[in-house]
């Protein structure tokens, strides 16, 4: 049996690295969160705003709640469009000048 020589084993361990074209990623679990979760959690925000949406008279109640209804929107809008970069660009506009 003859032992390997270091070339030989620098070889072999340079062929067990993942190469460039198959490299790991998170594209198909972003894919699968905004195809199953953000449908979900739009759901579910319509049937809490249609269930606690008659607060039997309770107008400040009821427009609280659409409040953060509208703020849990647009944060899943921020999230998934990336458009969070041009609104910061914007804001620290309105400052700068």
């Amino acid at each position: 049996m003859t032992t390997p020589t270091i070339a030989a084993l620098v070889d072999f361990a340079q062929q067990q690295q993942p190469s460039d074209k198959g490299g790991l990623s998170t594209g198909g679990v972003r894919d699968w969160i905004l195809n199953n979760i953000i449908p979900l959690l739009l759901l579910t925000v319509a049937l809490l705003l249609l269930w606690l949406g008659g607060g039997k008279g309770d107008n400040a109640g009821v427009m609280r709640r659409l409040g953060g209804v509208i703020v849990a929107l647009a944060i899943i809008g921020l999230a998934v469009t990336n458009a969070g970069e041009g609104i910061g660009r914007w804001l620290a506009g309105l400052f700068t000048g």
